[in-house]
């Protein structure tokens, strides 16, 4: 019988891909998700239970058999009464349940330089997690992803919209703070990597290019063959035009906390290069449907998932 492995939130966007990654290598995939009747992606081939963390016994009948839990539930930002402390409570629940059902591996996927001491409470969290997931029963791999891209990311994704639908673009500051792209696909394949081996482990997942943020948005600008002009703003303006743009959108376009950890160029490693895939060859290559639509969080995590 296939090894079976549990993913959350295979129908979203970093699980979709590891729960990809896992049916390729023949594996068994369960996901546990807040919208199970979701599945589109899969037809039929991952198994959809739901993601109650009011009810730890049934995510423990859920996790039963499992070899290996990959883990990538979070929220970007508290919405419908979940907060950042909320999440790491939750995570919790589950890291309990996946002990009382005997699984061996649990892969938490989390964010590069986490910290419990970070003035920025995602960053917080993740490191809070992190530490739950240490001092867990399971053995454990946790993988740090610095700024994931790929076709899906709503991120990239948005930046390369607005560049397509507005005359001005606005970078935050100087725009010399630096982001360090890995492709979501090796972060899977990372991830993936690491449920196989046995040692406890913590990894950064990291692509092979770095750049400054108003470079990065120049690369998109030009792939894209954006005619928008990019320009400087104190950071107080951008927010009040970032929220301005949420409006139009009705979404969360970027937080006051996201804008401070990418200024403090938190999505960075000080490590090596762990994945391969170049940001600027998979640009080239995917240019011409990058920001067609704009992505939105609100629809993806919080009306569908």
């Amino acid at each position: 019988m296939a090894e079976r492995n549990v993913v959350t939130g295979a129908f979203s966007y970093t699980g979709r891909y590891i729960a990809k990654e896992l049916l390729a290598r023949g594996k068994e995939v369960v996901t546990l998700t807040r919208h199970p009747d979701a599945e589109k992606v899969f037809q039929g081939r991952v198994a959809a239970l739901p993601m109650d963390f009011r009810q730890p016994d049934e995510l423990r009948r859920s996790l039963e058999g499992a070899t290996c839990l990959y883990n990538t539930y979070w929220v970007r930002f508290p919405r419908q009464g979940v907060s950042f402390e909320q999440a790491v409570e939750n995570t919790r629940t589950l890291l309990r349940a996946a002990e009382a059902a005997g699984v061996r591996r649990v892969v938490q996927i989390t964010v590069s330089n986490p910290s419990e001491d970070s003035p920025f409470a995602y960053f917080r969290g993740k490191a809070q997690i992190e530490k739950a997931v240490r001092e867990s029963r399971l053995s454990y791999a946790i993988v740090r992803p610095t700024l994931t891209f790929g076709r899906e990311d709503l991120l990239l994704n948005n930046i390369a919209w607005f560049l397509r639908k507005f005359p001005l673009f606005a970078v935050f500051g100087d725009g010399k703070y630096r982001v360090q792209p890995v492709f979501v696909a090796d972060v899977a394949r990372i991830a993936v990597d690491e449920g196989q081996r046995r040692e406890n482990s913590v990894i950064d997942a990291v692509g092979p290019e770095t750049f400054r943020f108003d470079e990065f948005v120049g690369l998109v600008a030009k792939q894209i063959r954006s005619r928008s002009r990019v320009i400087h703003l104190p950071t107080a303006v951008g927010l009040f035009l970032v929220r301005c743009g949420g409006l139009l959108v009705g979404d969360v376009v970027l937080t006051r906390e996201e804008v401070g950890a990418l200024m403090a160029s938190l999505l960075v490693s000080s490590g090596s290069a762990t994945a391969p895939t170049r940001f600027t060859d998979w640009l080239a290559e995917n240019a011409g449907g990058l920001g067609t639509r704009y992505t939105s969080e609100v629809r993806r995590n919080f009306s569908q998932a």
